[in-house]
């Protein structure tokens, strides 16, 4: 897909700076805080990566608006995250395009901010599950973070595309929710037979002797699609629009730090995933889960918007809201 194609960092922050004045709140009433929403998964690294080398705070800090702190707050899944971006309580926030999207045609206040990553999500099988081709999965019970989210959607997809159903639409297959850092768990239970789950958790099954029956390659689009983007509250952006930009920029900067230094961006995740579920992944684990998964700040419309007709096909949405107020192309 061309760059054309895309929106990109330099596009969308020229667009901040062109808001109307109307959209801008005077330079003295900053907001103190900027509530950021995120997940513990390797296709959030640009938010675990700017968390733990401090690039958000600092940016926020340098953004002339005052004192200025960031609030982080991580969520297991898409769902929930939206759930609180409607309550009001997050400001900006990275997910994935099926909830995104799902808050735009709901008429929530959401803006399409900036890419994060590409890809990186794998269907893994039980290894005794019996489970060997997309096909097989009639019968079986299937994990996704939660119903709704990313993941879901995009399995529901393969289903369709195979002559299978979810047990609530009529077929055999048992759609189960379960957040992706309990999956080894899970699997270990027996709890389910095959997971359709983000990294890097794909990757810590799969070294455990679990089997990748989907890459993130045949899960849709070639691996051209985005799993996680960059939002933000409008209300948000029309009353701080100095502190989005420098949000943006931090974003930017730290994307582009993944991409030129990835193994000090592994050690990064790491560190963060660490702190957040107690426990530290093996390196070759992050390594492989890294090539999964590409990194990047474009948008691009066109995948979305082909999501967008997914989330109908799954029975998430009547129709497919026009997207364009919320990329603001």
């Amino acid at each position: 897909m061309t760059r054309t194609n895309k929106l990109t960092v330099s596009t969308l922050l020229g667009l901040l700076l062109s808001l109307p004045a109307s959209w801008a709140q005077t330079a003295a009433q900053p907001a103190s805080t900027v509530r950021l929403g995120y997940f513990p998964n390797l296709t959030h690294a640009p938010a675990l990566v700017g968390l733990e080398r401090g690039t958000f705070q600092k940016a926020l800090s340098q953004s002339g608006q005052g004192k200025v702190k960031l609030d982080a707050r991580q969520f297991v899944s898409g769902t929930t995250l939206t759930e609180a971006f409607a309550a009001g309580q997050i400001d900006i926030a990275y997910v994935g395009p099926g909830p995104a999207i799902n808050a735009a045609g709901r008429g929530m206040p959401v803006q399409f901010l900036a890419g994060a990553s590409e890809a990186g999500a794998v269907l893994v099988a039980r290894k005794d599950s019996g489970i060997r081709s997309y096909r097989d999965l009639g019968g079986k019970s299937v994990a996704v973070p939660s119903l709704g989210n990313t993941q879901d959607i995009s399995l529901r997809h393969i289903l369709n595309e195979n002559d299978l159903k979810s047990r609530t639409d009529g077929g055999t297959v048992t759609i189960t929710p379960i957040p992706p850092a309990d999956m080894l768990a899970a699997f270990g239970a027996k709890r389910v037979d095959a997971t359709l789950v983000p990294e890097p958790w794909g990757a810590a099954l799969e070294s455990q002797g679990h089997k990748v029956i989907g890459t993130e390659k045949t899960v849709w689009r070639d691996g051209k699609y985005p799993t996680t983007v960059l939002i933000v509250n409008s209300k948000f952006a029309q009353a701080n629009p100095a502190l989005v930009k420098a949000f943006l920029n931090a974003h930017a900067d730290t994307v582009a730090f993944i991409n030129r230094s990835p193994a000090a961006a592994q050690t990064a995740v790491n560190a963060q995933l660490l702190k957040l579920t107690g426990e530290k992944l093996d390196p070759r684990v992050l390594q492989r889960a890294f090539a999964r998964t590409r990194f990047t700040t474009a948008l691009d419309p066109a995948a979305l918007r082909e999501y967008a007709a997914l989330n109908v096909e799954a029975g998430y949405a009547r129709s497919a809201p026009d997207l364009t107020p919320f990329l603001r192309q």
